[in-house]
């Protein structure tokens, strides 16, 4: 069964989350505090690390900093309160792979971590690939759900040819291009809004699985490009959809988002990327990671 370790200093937020987690196939480890779960991690590694960021001892934060030292490859899932907004980014910044917000757990928690678990194990599989000899890689999926971590472990292959990033950064690339392909499906060929999340999340699963089988939804595509060079890789991600006011979207920098469904997946990807931009009818979306030396040149 797959481990996952629950860092928490409230015994009852920690028992929260392992109950959620539990229930859905999980075996659960906890831990009161960030020294205590690196103690725990040296006897055995979990599959994840769910954690709280405001913690005696060892913070979340100070947490994520260490595990990217001494654990590049397991990923970190925060958990967000009202106020932790500021730490939670810089979180992201250091290493975490996600966030659910506390409110959220019921609904978003397990959800979250399977979706990252699986970016990890296309990673593991793809990681014996022959070296690159493209520059350019053109791919193409359908409306559904069910192949984007096979996209991006294909994607993130590269990354790992290219020696473009650390571990780390190689999980945190995937979860944003995760992010911009569930957007280009969901919001854009599906049609389905994320406000309707908000509303009810139940609901919301069920109109996405509904519109893959009704046309014209399930009959759109989803076209990602790839563009690499020895400094950086260009992803150009556009659905078929009707596009979107990209005035309109969440603003990234207002933390006041970082707890709306509407504004997570954005956030992840502007914070994960290093470039992002819309066409003007906002059914493309183009990001770019470059590698740490070009950034300081960039800079």
């Amino acid at each position: 069964m797959t481990r996952i370790l629950v860092v928490d200093d409230s015994p009852m937020d920690r028992r929260l989350a392992g109950g959620i987690l539990a229930k859905n196939g999980f075996t659960v480890d906890y831990a009161g505090d960030g020294r205590a779960a690196l103690q725990a991690m040296a006897v055995e590694l979990p599959a994840a690390v769910v954690t709280d960021l405001q913690m005696p001892e060892m913070d979340g934060l100070a947490l994520v900093a260490e595990c990217r030292r001494l654990h590049p490859s397991i990923p970190i899932v925060l958990m967000t309160a009202h106020g932790s907004a500021d730490t939670a980014v810089l979180a992201l910044k250091t290493g975490a792979a996600s966030y659910v917000p506390k409110r959220s757990l019921a609904s978003d928690l397990v959800n979250t971590l399977r979706d990252i678990l699986a970016l990890t194990r296309e990673v593991d599989r793809a990681s014996t690939v022959d070296p690159l000899e493209v520059h350019t890689v053109n791919l193409e999926l359908r409306s559904s759900l069910e192949a984007i971590a096979e996209v991006v472990g294909q994607l993130e292959s590269h990354l790992i040819q290219l020696a473009l990033c650390d571990e780390t950064g190689m999980l945190q690339v995937g979860v944003a291009l995760r992010e911009a392909l569930v957007n280009a499906v969901v919001h854009g060929n599906l049609e389905v809004s994320s406000k309707l999340h908000e509303e009810s999340p139940t609901r919301f699963f069920e109109a996405v699985k509904e519109r893959q089988e009704l046309l014209p939804y399930k009959a759109r595509k989803v076209k990602v490009l790839a563009v690499y060079s020895p400094l950086e890789v260009i992803y150009t991600i556009k659905d078929d959809g009707p596009g979107f006011d990209t005035a309109a979207l969440p603003d990234p920098t207002d933390l006041e988002n970082l707890d709306k469904p509407s504004g997570r997946g954005l956030m992840l990807i502007r914070t994960f990327m290093d470039e992002v931009s819309f066409s003007p009818t906002g059914s493309e979306i183009r990001m770019v990671k470059r590698r740490a030396s070009a950034k300081s040149l960039a800079d």
